[in-house]
């Protein structure tokens, strides 16, 4: 039994390697069952989707095999295929990136959290909407993951520092551990407001000690709330996250690669950009977030029937006070708004503003100006994002060109290359180009109309129950892969489902 244990476990640690190696053996018969090219190609494809659901290699190494092996197989020329990694789809979503590490550099979304939660209050139902909001607004033009890891550390910072016990015990006479039994005995115990439960878990335990069993049970059940409360306000933020991010073209990179696949399977099809996109998504984002702020608040404590039962003046604790003076005092050491941020600022409007009104569809935009078919939203970001190579991060002023004593060191600007090679995920730009390259294997060797072909018996299932059998199939999928992997899986074949 011991030897097969050390087997398993040598087995595991080289299951990477395993996989690596025996994927293309398993999947050889697939080369043979299909058409020649047609069959090479579904080859290439499911050898990547399975080292993209095993990770076997790293996602964006992965993403890099139709370089090798489409001009290997046969499939296509390297000239077709390398230029698939720098479309014009691969740079709209550069320039967001580049985008967003001007606001990391210049603290912009750390103010912008602050302001909204001073904004929104500090009941726990209110302080969970006023991070989702914050979240969301800000996965519409990063990433999810840099947002998640953007705000987490700004609500644990604020759960941790306004709740512990040591202030409760100080500003509202919270009796310590030592003399907790002799005020249940000689009188009765405060009774603490919701906002004092938000202390992390292990800040404060429930006295065992020569306590009544009434008073322990209950002291347990505020613990558990207070828990929940913590799970709710962590919980809330990846998943307003992935919320936000559908709102925007820019916003996951799983919208960019529709967005990349449409261009490729249907050429003529030119409905979808950052304007069209916003419309359609943006409502949908809103309800998305309401009925998760909903659930998350309702499911964790933060909205409850106790709470709604309370005066208002009751709510307004000092715990509260406190809350909004630490909120307030973090966002005052911040410091006055500085040039550099108000030109960030601005840059970004400018940014939304000018991908939105670019082709909106449904009234002529800007680009009308200009030879038609020309521009895409790509020219827009570019152009933006290149301004903050130049632009000064100080005022400029004219008196200093007049003033020879004034120092002569060059002005620094508001965004430097190096800072964008230390924060953009370059892989991310490879998983795009992985994904577009594929799908033009597809759309080359014939692999889309054979699987055109097998997918006739779909023709007569309704609409509405395809689209659930689809969602439900790759939500499941999802689990297993990234969102990117699984896009990249799936977007050829519903391409082909969607034209027949």
């Amino acid at each position: 039994m011991a030897a097969l244990a050390t087997v398993a476990k040598k087995v595991w640690s080289a299951r990477r390697l395993l996989v690596l190696l025996l994927a293309p053996l398993a999947l050889l018969p697939v080369v043979f069952a299909l058409p020649p090219k047609e069959g090479r190609c579904l080859f290439v494809i499911l050898l990547m989707a399975v080292y993209w659901c095993t990770e076997a290699l790293p996602l964006s190494v992965t993403a890099l095999l139709p370089i090798i092996l489409f001009p290997f197989l046969g499939i296509l020329p390297s000239s077709k295929v390398c230029p698939q990694y720098f479309l014009d789809t691969n740079f709209l979503f550069l320039s967001g990136l580049i985008m967003a590490s001007a606001i990391e550099e210049w603290n912009l979304h750390r103010r912008i959290a602050l302001k909204v939660l001073m904004l929104v209050g500090v009941q726990p139902a209110r302080l969970i909407l006023g991070m989702m909001v914050t979240t969301s607004f800000l996965s519409m033009w990063l990433s999810n993951t840099a947002s998640t890891a953007m705000m987490l550390p700004i609500a644990s910072a604020i759960l941790k520092s306004l709740f512990s016990q040591k202030e409760a015990q100080k500003d509202l006479n919270w009796p310590s551990d030592e003399n907790t039994a002799a005020v249940w005995r000689n009188g009765p115990r405060p009774t603490p407001t919701e906002m004092q439960f938000l202390a992390s878990p292990e800040d404060k335990d429930c006295p065992e000690a020569n306590a009544p069993l009434d008073l322990l049970a209950d002291c347990k059940k505020e613990e558990e709330y207070r828990r929940n409360i913590w799970k709710g306000f962590l919980i809330s933020i990846p998943y307003s996250a992935s919320i936000g991010g559908t709102a925007t073209l820019t916003g996951t990179a799983p919208n960019l690669i529709l967005l990349g696949q449409l261009k490729s399977f249907f050429p003529q099809c030119d409905v979808v950009n950052f304007g069209s996109w916003f419309i359609f998504a943006f409502p949908l984002m809103v309800l998305f977030l309401l009925v998760g702020w909903l659930w998350i608040s309702f499911l964790y404590g933060g909205m409850t029937l106790r709470g709604w039962k309370k005066k208002k003046s009751e709510i307004k604790t000092d715990a509260e006070d406190r809350a909004r003076a630490v909120i307030r005092e973090e966002f005052q050491n911040l410091g006055p708004i500085k040039f550099a941020e108000q030109a960030v600022f601005t840059l970004f409007c400018m940014f939304a503003i000018l991908l939105f009104s670019r082709d909106p569809k449904f009234i002529p935009g800007w680009a009308s100006l200009f030879t038609p078919g020309f521009l895409s939203d790509a020219v827009t970001g570019v152009a933006i994002v290149t301004i903050l190579f130049f632009f000064p991060s100080q005022r400029p002023s004219f008196k200093w060109w007049f003033d020879f004593k004034a120092s002569n060191a060059e002005t620094e600007p508001l965004l430097t290359w190096k800072k964008v090679q230390d924060t953009v995920p370059w892989n991310i730009i490879l998983l795009l180009g992985g994904g577009f390259a594929m799908a033009k294997g597809c759309e080359e060797s014939g692999l889309s109309v054979w699987i055109g072909g097998q997918l006739h018996p779909l023709e007569n299932v309704p609409p509405a129950l395809a689209v659930l059998l689809i969602t439900v199939v790759v939500a499941f999928f999802t689990e297993f892969a990234s969102n990117t992997a699984t896009i990249i899986i799936f977007l050829p074949v519903l391409a082909e489902l969607s034209a027949e």
